[in-house]
């Protein structure tokens, strides 16, 4: 069953509908139900598909034959026809097999699964699709070609901003994500798991999201069962899933890896210039930028400028709640005596940890960042006002305190919306204590950006916030969990 998807699926019906070849380029990381939605949407169409996968580390022989046994299966019922040994004799024989087929009315859908794979070192691929796009399937009415891959730069930079034939030949192009909540939740009540939004929560910061990670889950368990077996048990999914993912994304992999070591340690974030002065394989350069720009596409790390940071960089933060958790809770039990001695009761135990608590604050943070048209509507944000952070490191002399603002919203009519964070199971008690801090925080921030605009004080609790006067005072708007599901 496809559950959401709703966009995508648009895009694929205005495919479906157009009158002229298309191309489309769709990416997303691995596990995220790439040609589970090609090949689900395409199985309630009248055509003819042809679906073709590349090889990891597969040699240029092996991605042809598996090309020409693809070709044999969907044209010829599986006859054997004649072998080939580079692309542009196999997509020869591609063009062939389509021109055999004089129905009008059926559309030709030739899907290039793992597209990067396929495209192995001096294999001229892209030189033979860019020859038979531009001279033969692009002048074919009934033509969609559909290229996909796990890895999202390679995709961007080969096909979607290609320089040499196939630029702009791309006429569509899906970046899958991650399910939002609501989608996560539907997916599950699909399989017959039905938990509340709490529970859904807690599993969304392990997976985050990815559907395949919520495919392995069985029903009739709470969150805490559920996580324990998914990643914490013997063969567990998600135990050893972090090693095939970057393999499966990256040639070399552990630059990428510490890249992430290092921005997870960084709650709020970490400049540019940072990160080179940590990094072990890296020094300031474009080498970093290009790493840090693949790792962003991939949606790992989101990128922005802190609030009136003009002169102080890019920074970077974690925003996949997948690789948080796997820094908090399995590296550090990887490779020891740990990992094979799990026991029942493992995960439920450690919830009542501090460094659980850390964690959960963090993660919850990541989710909020991927949920920011929901909080919007809750909060009656303006489409038009800008989402960032801001943070002011005070020094040991200076008279005025720090302050960190987990979210804001530069707003065109007057106002600034500043959001305060919290993950609590139970109502967010608003103290004289915690009244102070914010009172101070927004001092801060006015004083030190000089702003002109009002300041508006809300809350994103995911447990609500207890009423009392403090509340009343300081907040213009809460949002809660249960908003993000909308």
């Amino acid at each position: 069953m496809l559950v959401g998807r709703l966009p995508e699926q648009e895009i694929l019906e205005n495919i479906c509908a157009s009158k002229h070849a298309e191309f489309l380029a769709i990416y997303g990381r691995r596990r995220i139900g790439k040609t589970f939605l090609i090949k689900h949407f395409f199985s309630k169409k009248k055509c003819i598909f042809f679906h073709a996968t590349g090889v990891k580390d597969g040699a240029l022989a092996e991605q042809i034959a598996r090309f020409i046994k693809a070709i044999s299966e969907t044209f010829y019922k599986g006859s054997e026809i004649k072998e080939q040994t580079n692309w542009l004799d196999a997509f020869d024989a591609l063009t062939d097999a389509i021109n055999k087929h004089t129905d009008e009315d059926k559309k030709i859908i030739v899907f290039l699964d793992e597209l990067p794979w396929m495209a192995t070192h001096k294999s001229k691929l892209l030189h033979a699709l860019d020859y038979f796009w531009n001279h033969y399937w692009s002048h074919d009415t009934r033509m969609k070609l559909i290229i996909c891959g796990s890895s999202a730069s390679w995709i961007i930079k080969k096909i979607i901003n290609n320089k040499g034939g196939l630029h702009n030949r791309v006429t569509k192009k899906i970046q899958l994500k991650p399910f939002t909540l609501q989608e996560t939740k539907k997916f599950l009540f699909s399989r017959g798991i039905k938990l509340n939004n709490w529970q859904i929560s807690q599993i969304y910061m392990v997976t985050g999201g990815v559907p395949f990670y919520l495919s392995s889950i069985e029903k009739g368990l709470s969150s805490a069962q559920i996580i324990e077996k998914i990643a914490f048990s013997k063969d567990a999914p998600l135990l050893k899933e972090f090693d095939n993912l970057f393999s499966s994304l990256f040639d070399e992999a552990k630059p990428y890896i510490e890249l992430l070591r290092i921005i997870t340690k960084y709650r709020y974030g970490i400049s540019q210039a940072d990160i080179s002065r940590k990094s072990k394989h890296f020094s300031q350069g474009g080498r970093i930028v290009s790493k840090l720009k693949e790792l962003k596409e991939a949606g790992f790390i989101l990128s922005f400028k802190p609030y009136q940071h003009k002169k102080k960089g890019i920074y970077y933060r974690i925003t996949d709640e997948y690789t948080l958790f796997y820094f908090y809770w399995i590296e550090p039990i990887r490779d020891t005596l740990q990992e094979e001695s799990l026991e029942k009761g493992y995960w439920q135990a450690i919830q009542s940890s501090s460094a659980w608590h850390s964690w959960a604050g963090y993660s919850f943070e990541a989710l909020v960042y991927k949920h920011l048209p929901q909080i919007r509507k809750k909060l009656e944000i303006p489409v038009t006002a800008i989402a960032n952070s801001w943070r002011y490191t005070t020094t040991k002399k200076a008279q005025v305190d720090g302050a960190q603002i987990d979210l804001l919203f530069d707003r065109r009519d007057g106002n600034i919306t500043i959001c305060e964070i919290k993950y609590s199971e139970n109502p967010f008690i608003i103290d004289k204590q915690y009244a102070r801090s914010l009172i101070n925080k927004r001092d801060v921030f006015m004083q030190k950006t000089r702003t002109k605009k009002h300041i508006l004080i809300t809350m994103i609790a995911a447990s609500g916030i207890k009423n009392n006067l403090y509340a009343d005072d300081l907040l213009s708007n809460i949002a809660t969990l249960d908003d993000l599901f909308i």
